[in-house]
């Protein structure tokens, strides 16, 4: 396992020891869940992690809608008029397909999935088969493992996975990386943007996590918006995407919709936005004046 191990550290920025975990989870051949709020990797790394392995992987989305049928699978309807209830006649949902092919069912958001679906991986989680009416009974080919990832049970639409599940599944908690990995993640996906201001966009992201006037903050994902939206209206204006009106511009379009306020708080997302903007990149006009502390290092030297 130390050479995929290898192989998805190149993939991936820091989360050494997640890596590690997982993988040890599945070649010993356990479920595993990954939880942890939005915009944490979740999914990118056990993406990674099925590709170094060389598995399937069927994908998921955890949702109200997903029903038994649509996670299983179904008879056409077409085909039973004409052939009877077949096995051919049969259309494999993602579960089944995972388990003929022994490949990973990822299965995203899983406490936003009915009851009723899953009871359906609990069958499957504990006997190894499942029975399907008029098609019979089906086994898990080996390699099969369940991954999923949710989000804490406090976000908007989730709701408490039962114990069966968690008796389950490992269970490996996820949380928001470090400053250092955050700004190598916005400059892998961000080209031809200055690093020093980058690194002041993450401060700005980190910062909205732990503002008292915000219940909800924005992932890594806001400040790689954040440097993209700014680098095309730069371009769009003929000025540096670190300009200061095209910046503030760029954040507040990139995190307005990702930060929430907290009940009772009488400000605009937009006032609160900028105001941790201006902590960290300090007010300046357009025409190159320096601001005045408050930025980290090659923040305000940008701009």
């Amino acid at each position: 396992m130390t050479d995929v191990l290898a192989r998805v550290r190149r993939e991936i920025v820091g989360r050494a020891r997640e890596l590690e975990i997982v993988l040890a989870a599945l070649d010993a051949d356990r479920h595993i869940v990954l939880e942890g709020p939005p915009g944490t990797g979740k999914s990118t790394l056990l993406r990674a992690v099925a590709d170094a392995l060389g598995v399937g992987f069927e994908f998921v989305e955890g949702n109200a809608e997903l029903t038994p049928a649509r996670l299983v699978g179904a008879f056409d309807p077409a085909r039973v008029l004409n052939e009877g209830y077949v096995a051919d006649a049969f259309m494999d949902g993602p579960l089944i397909a995972a388990m003929r092919e022994g490949s990973l069912l990822y299965v995203e958001e899983i406490n936003r999935v009915p009851e009723e679906t899953l009871n359906v991986l609990i069958t499957v989680m504990s006997e190894g088969d499942l029975s399907v009416p008029r098609l019979g009974r089906i086994a898990t080919t080996s390699g099969f493992r369940l991954v999923a990832a949710m989000n804490p049970f406090d976000s908007v639409g989730t709701a408490r996975i039962s114990g069966a599940i968690y008796d389950r599944m490992c269970r490996l908690a996820v949380g928001y990386q470090s400053l250092e990995d955050e700004v190598a993640i916005v400059a892998r996906n961000v080209e031809g943007v200055d690093v020093g201001w980058i690194e002041g966009v993450v401060h700005v992201v980190r910062a909205t996590r732990e503002h008292s006037d915000l219940r909800t903050g924005s992932s890594v994902r806001g400040a790689i918006d954040t440097a993209l939206v700014a680098r095309s209206l730069g371009a769009l204006r003929g000025k540096s995407p670190t300009t200061s009106s095209v910046a503030r511009d760029a954040a507040l379009t990139a995190l307005g919709g990702r930060v929430r306020l907290r009940e009772g708080v009488s400000r605009s997302t937009e006032d609160v936005i900028m105001e941790i903007w201006d902590s960290v990149f300090a007010p300046q006009r357009d025409s190159g004046e320096r601001g005045k502390g408050g930025a980290p290092t090659g923040a305000t030297n940008s701009l």
